[in-house]
């Protein structure tokens, strides 16, 4: 039947067939999965500044468990979706929460204050996420313009399942290489990190003349890095391609080939003065990494300042687009009548405004707290509640136009801090406590723009299958709030590993969290009147000089000059690797369903070693706590013995191969028909 000439909706199952959908074991193994890929997530964006969609993970390993326990379509469709949205709010915890602890707005993380702080600011902004979706779901999932690429390709994934125990398989035997990799690298196996000292001029005999009698006395050491031995690093470059992983890598040798060594060059005999008599190559190193992380790193935020700002102008259309149909979706949304068929039954509206009116008062009392100010609680509120409906509209349009893969969900979130700075400087509102309360806003609209480009996907993917939308929301919920108690978690265990092993937490090289130090530094400066301006603006010209060099994406550049090199330089790697795999791919003239197949294959293995990664982290940083480093219970090469630094060469070696061949072997046969592509 056709209305209106178009062709009338049939889902994958149909609407009068009855199917088992929203049961236990399926929310159980979404919980499970959401906080795994949600942990695995913080671990990796802390330390890379970058994150990877959790929907072909999710999908894969819940297609594997629910066929062995005889489960239905529809409940692989609700473990999906209850384990994919653990990602979305870490995302958005990690661009946000460890900036209260950089910019000092909260003393401590290891308190209870902290914890409830955190958990209110991510269910709230999860809450929103789900409620805004909600309004507009039946709007936008059935709006033609909007084509959802990683939906349908999750959908399709679904249905031509069964692949499904093999590529849980793969993904978990990759969990286990990186896992154990990583472990091996603890162990002291082999060296996971090597720097080198590097003189650049000689002090008391390099000069540079500056015209006529003027001399200055130049000279210093500054480091350099190998490529980190670390899974999870090669993995985010295989996924990105060696194109952006490139780019990411140019950033960090512009920082570490250049700016580093161009200052210790010229500051080198001046900083020789703070050094004790007889300092040696492992004093330079750690004024090396002083000059980059209070010189070269404001430059950075200033480039990811610019960055950011690039990525929304260039999508202004979209994102105009996006406000345009916020306001008219929730027109339509309102008019919508009681829906019949089971594909489309959601949540009541009534209940989703009082939610959002009860979410409202509650966020007015925790931005009292952090500003304390009631008036500037009630700015901050109804702020959060504007651009967070606005954003969450956005996000979830993004998301049908080019996947949540692609989401800016950082640059929607600076955008928010910047209004939200200005409006407590408007008011006057300064301080601690207006950095407090600015970091609050962003905290819950980052949270809800990222829950609801996520959701929106999870629930386009429901809509073609033939899931309840309505059941799909209670799970999320339920995913939500589980996340939101517990990603405080991963964050104070790598905040607390880190300082046990002398580091200083969130900003330290080892946890550089590049978009939270870019939230901290930027609500510092408006707010709080502490800021670099100098070195900032220096960053922003550096920025606008790569936009008016074309270059595709300024802002992982910039992103590449605040990470150390042995991360970026990882990274790069990774993207070498998947070049030359494709490269082999390429010359055993495989047709288009075995291509398919090997890049299933491919992302998997990456997600696998990132996944094994960041558990085996989070582990370490157990033992770092209890002050009990993994190496004091088993070493290969006790202290002070090195391993003998061959050994790390080969161990990325025997990566290497492994990641370009064991894809290769998954191609099958060239008259198997294609499986749906995974895009990430």
């Amino acid at each position: 039947m056709a209305t209106n000439g178009k062709q009338a909706f049939k889902p994958f199952v149909p609407a009068n067939m009855k199917m088992a959908e929203f049961t236990l074991k399926a929310v159980l193994l979404g919980l499970i999965m959401t906080i795994v890929l949600g942990a695995a997530n913080a671990y990796l964006g802390l330390r890379a500044g970058q994150t990877i969609a959790a929907t072909y993970p999710a999908a894969v390993i819940g297609m594997a468990i629910l066929r062995v326990l005889k489960g239905s379509i529809l409940e692989e469709n609700m473990a999906r979706t209850v384990g994919s949205i653990g990602e979305s709010v870490a995302a958005g915890a990690i661009f946000t929460i460890p900036a209260f602890v950089i910019a000092k707005a909260w003393p401590a993380f290891d308190t209870v204050e902290a914890y409830w702080q955190s958990s209110a600011l991510m269910l709230v902004g999860g809450v929103l996420g789900i409620l805004f979706v909600t309004l507009l779901r039946r709007v936008m999932v059935e709006d033609p313009d909007l084509p959802f690429p990683e939906s349908c390709a999750a959908a399709e994934i679904h249905k031509a399942g069964q692949r499904g125990s093999d590529a849980a398989k793969t993904l978990f035997q990759a969990m286990g290489i990186g896992g154990g990799t990583f472990l091996l690298g603890e162990m002291r196996l082999f060296s996971a990190s090597k720097d080198f000292v590097v003189q650049v001029g000689e002090i008391g005999k390099s000069v540079v003349k500056l015209g006529g009698e003027k001399i200055v006395n130049v000279g210093g050491l500054t480091k350099f890095s190998l490529p980190a031995i670390a899974p999870a690093y090669l993995g985010v470059g295989y996924i990105i391609g060696p194109t952006l992983g490139s780019l990411n890598f140019a950033g960090g040798l512009v920082a570490w080939g250049l700016l580093v060594p161009l200052l210790m060059y010229f500051l080198g005999p001046e900083l020789q003065k703070t050094l004790p008599a007889g300092a040696g190559h492992g004093d330079w190193e750690a004024l090396a990494k002083d000059v980059w992380y209070n010189i070269v790193r404001p430059i950075a935020v200033g480039g990811m300042l610019v960055g950011a700002s690039y990525t929304m102008f260039k999508m202004r259309k979209s994102l105009g687009q996006g406000m345009k149909r916020a306001v008219s979706d929730l027109k339509k949304a309102g008019e919508a009548k009681e829906a019949e068929a089971r594909y489309d039954r959601d949540l009541n509206f009534k209940a989703v405004f009082i939610g959002l009116g009860v979410t409202l008062v509650a966020m007015i009392f925790l931005y009292a707290h952090f500003a304390g100010s009631m008036s500037a609680a009630v700015v901050a509120a109804v702020v959060m509640i504007v651009l967070g409906f606005f954003f969450a509209a956005v996000s979830g349009n993004l998301v049908g136009i080019i996947g949540s893969s692609n989401n800016p969900i950082s640059g929607l979130t600076l955008s928010t801090l910047i209004v939200a700075a200005l409006l407590m400087v408007a008011i006057g509102v300064k301080g601690m406590s207006g950095v407090a309360a600015v970091l609050g806003v962003a905290a819950v609209v980052c949270v809800s723009s990222a829950v609801a480009g996520e959701m929106l996907q999870d629930l386009k993917v429901g809509h073609i299958l033939g899931g309840t939308p309505r059941t799909m929301q209670i799970g999320d919920f339920i995913g939500v709030a589980l996340s939101s108690l517990v990603m405080f978690f991963p964050l104070w265990m790598l905040h607390a590993g880190n300082i046990k092993e002398g580091g200083i937490g969130f900003g330290d090289p080892k946890l550089s969290a590049p978009q939270a130090g870019l939230m901290a530094m930027l609500s510092q400066g408006i707010v709080g009147g502490e800021m670099a301006w100098p070195l900032v603006v220096v960053g922003i010209c550096m920025g606008l000089a790569l936009v008016m060099l074309q270059v595709r994406s300024p802002m992982l550049f910039s992103v590449g000059m605040y990470l150390p090199l042995e991360t970026t330089f990882a990274i790069f790697c990774g993207g070498v690797i998947r070049w030359l795999m494709d490269r082999v791919r390429d010359k055993r003239g495989l047709n288009d369903a075995q291509k398919a197949r090997v890049e299933n294959a491919a992302v998997l293995i990456a997600s696998g070693l990132i996944a094994g990664e960041a558990l085996m982290g989070l582990v370490k940083a157990g033992f770092n706590i209890a002050e009990k480093p993994i190496h004091e219970f088993f070493s290969f090469f006790k202290a002070p013995v090195e391993p003998p630094f061959i050994l790390g060469p080969v161990v990325l070696v025997l990566l290497a191969v492994l990641m370009i061949y064991w894809p290769l072997k998954k191609a099958g046969s060239p008259d198997e028909p294609a499986p749906p592509t995974a895009i990430m």
